[in-house]
């Protein structure tokens, strides 16, 4: 729900049917408006209405139960507001709240609705706000989401204070030490979250800037090494380098094969072949032009039958 919540279509409706459900005019305010005057429930009536769900499954005697208190999801949404997410959204996830405390509220417990409604409400609000104020979630368990509230409640609370002015964004050690008391935390649990709700989120994906050019951690948080044609690639090479190459040389006669692993396969210290073409020129009695030759035509049938081989 974002800002489009229902708002009375006149004062004349509302007067000759307080419990009228009119349509979406996609003003806030009006809704804000409508659910204010939405007529407040006795004691006894909301026993009755209750009594009347419970045993009749009485959806009409529900909703009225649902109507009356709109106006208590509207106050306590207000107190999220500065979590920087939609009005009109908190509202409807407290809406749902409500409705859920509606289905399992028992009359015959002696507590009033209001007070048992309040619960639902506020789970519900929380859990939008946790899956929605960060993209990745600051707090998944119930003790980290009991601290996540409390702690910027209580930040807040030190912003506020007149003494506190002059103080950072960033928690001292001595508001540290403070809040794991009041909390019954460790000091540690509530410097982690605070680091977590300090910080933001960032696009992976590129994004220009003012020079035009484009960059984001997405250019050095891949990795290609487990990338699937990558790694089909690499297989494929190391096969080629062990099993083909072996399968090439067994093409040659042995002189070539001596000569291309002696130039190729051999490497000495500073990375040249273990013979050069005037070594192995005059070990076989012929010009360096010739084992030049030679060592060409070898690499050339070498080359076919690595195709082949592929």
């Amino acid at each position: 729900m974002s800002s489009s919540i229902g708002a009375p279509a006149t004062t004349a409706l509302a007067v000759a049917n307080p419990w009228a459900v009119v349509p979406s005019l996609g003003n806030l305010d009006a809704y804000i408006s409508a659910v204010n005057r939405m007529p407040m429930l006795t004691p006894e009536e909301e026993q009755e209405f209750a009594r009347k769900f419970r045993n009749d499954n009485d959806l009409e005697a529900a909703g009225k139960l649902v109507l009356s208190h709109l106006r208590l999801v509207v106050s306590v949404s207000r107190k999220y507001l500065g979590y920087g997410l939609p009005h009109g959204d908190l509202i409807q996830e407290g809406n749902i709240g409500l409705m859920k405390a509606v289905k399992r509220y028992d009359p015959d417990q002696g507590v009033r609705l209001v007070s048992y409604a309040l619960h639902w409400i506020r789970a519900e609000i929380h859990e939008y706000i946790l899956k929605n104020w960060r993209m990745v979630k600051v707090a998944t368990t119930k003790a980290q989401r009991k601290l996540f509230f409390n702690l910027r409640s209580m930040k807040q609370g030190f912003k506020d204070d007149a003494d506190a002015q002059t103080h950072r964004d960033t928690l001292t050690d001595a508001q540290i030490d403070q809040m794991a008391t009041q909390l019954n935390v460790k000091r540690e649990e509530v410097i982690e979250m605070e680091t977590r709700m300090s910080g933001g989120d960032i696009m992976l994906d590129p994004t220009p800037g003012d020079d035009g050019e484009a960059f984001g951690p997405i250019a050095y948080l891949a990795d290609g090494s487990h990338e699937p044609t990558q790694a089909i690639e690499n297989r494929e090479r190391d096969t080629m380098a062990t099993d083909g190459i072996a399968a090439a040389l067994e093409q040659l006669d042995p002189r070539s094969r001596r000569i291309v692993e002696e130039r190729w396969l051999k490497v000495n210290d500073d990375g040249s072949g273990a013979m050069t073409l005037h070594q192995l020129a005059a070990e076989y009695g012929v010009s360096a032009e010739r084992i030049r030759q030679i060592e060409s035509a070898a690499m050339k049938k070498m080359k076919k039958a690595l195709a082949a081989y592929a």
